[in-house]
């Protein structure tokens, strides 16, 4: 069964390199008219880092793979506005890959341009975007079907069903080891904004591992509104005490508060989200580097060598593989380490809220004790 799962992921990998470097394949011939009008072949550089990030950031179309003067591509709306033109909507077909305009735009490195060269607003439906819808849509209709499982009595009064047994462990552990373990005796009330958190982390990074799809969380603009909205459900949990520690620091010399305020409050305002935002987009964009650039490196050891990169392929596809498991294994990690973060920033915004814990957890013995 096991060697049955390699070959499987094997056959998914040499797909995945397949599809995303043929347009590397076809990218290297260009041909041009000499001064006699004879087409001549002039071999293009490879530029493996273009390659990389091209492959990373947003787009206006799903790209597949490259054949020839063939692209098998999923276009997406576009719709823009602009003060002479109003609004615009329209296919990114139109824009032929970038290499023609319509309607005065052109399309410029992934971004939308007018030719007069006025101000464009851009509202595109971009991969990310429609990834984001999808991801969204899988994770209410999975967790919701969940959820009439449990109203019906499945995993009640009998053996959970279907989905519920791979689920029903994931938001234990966010329970027990997250939740309680950080927010005591409050952790109900923060419970589905940890699970939503969690669970639209998790989709997110797992269709990004799909050849083809947009990485997601590995974009700024996501991390960044995810990290936002965390620290404001953290400041929200804030109160009195813990803004008279962060804004007066008792038990300390009045020079050093002088410096530790500061300190204080860009710890709160600032670093705290920073390190939420940066954390995921580094770890999602890192992984997926490294898996580019490792099948690059066929391309790099073929422009030396027909046979260099055909002896390295099979080295590259293994280290490929390798990093594919670890990829699958990073996308529980980061989001269980976004959540658990967002978990411990909002229990330290309670500042006593574990002493009032400990106080109820003694009532509660001395009445099991009386009783």
């Amino acid at each position: 069964m096991a060697e049955k799962c390699f070959k499987s992921l094997q056959i998914l990998v040499f797909t995945f390199f397949m599809l995303v470097f043929s347009t590397v394949v076809h990218g290297q011939e260009n041909k041009h008219e000499n001064i006699e009008g004879h087409h001549e072949k002039t071999e293009e550089k490879l530029d493996p880092a273009k390659i990389i990030m091209d492959h990373i950031k947003d787009a206006h179309e799903f790209h597949f793979f490259t054949a020839g003067e063939f692209h098998a591509t999923i276009p997406l709306p576009v719709i823009l506005y602009s003060e002479n033109k109003g609004w615009s909507i329209f296919s990114s077909s139109r824009f032929e890959h970038g290499h023609a305009s319509y309607n005065g735009y052109v399309l410029s490195d992934g971004v939308i341009k007018a030719e007069d060269g006025s101000k464009v607003y851009d509202f595109s439906l971009t991969k990310n975007v429609v990834q984001m819808i999808l991801a969204l849509t899988v994770l209410v209709l999975l967790l919701t079907g969940i959820a009439r499982k449990y109203k019906k009595g499945y995993g009640v009064t009998s053996a959970p069903k279907g989905w519920q047994n791979a689920i029903e462990p994931i938001v234990t552990f966010v329970r027990d080891d997250v939740a309680k373990a950080n927010l005591g005796s409050k952790w109900e009330k923060y419970m589905p904004y940890l699970l939503t958190v969690f669970f639209f982390i998790l989709i997110n990074n797992l269709f990004g591992l799909i050849p083809g799809s947009a990485n997601v969380t590995g974009n700024t603009a996501f991390t960044i509104v995810l990290g936002v909205v965390s620290a404001i459900v953290i400041l929200a949990s804030t109160n009195g005490h813990f803004w008279a520690h962060v804004l007066w620091p008792p038990g300390v010399p009045f020079l050093v508060k002088l410096i530790l305020i500061p300190v204080e409050l860009l710890g709160v305002l600032v670093i705290k989200p920073a390190a939420l935002i940066i954390r995921l987009f580094a770890n999602m964009v890192a992984g997926h580097i490294i898996i580019l650039s490792f099948i690059s490196l066929i391309f790099i050891f073929g422009a030396m060598s027909k046979g260099a990169g055909w002896g390295f392929s099979p080295i590259s596809i293994l280290f490929t593989v390798f990093m594919y498991f670890i990829e699958l294994l990073v996308a529980f990690i980061q989001a269980f380490i976004f959540t658990n973060l967002t978990s411990v920033f909002i229990g330290q915004a309670f500042e006593g809220g574990h002493d009032h814990e400990h106080h109820d957890t003694e009532v509660h013995h001395h009445d099991v004790a009386t009783t």
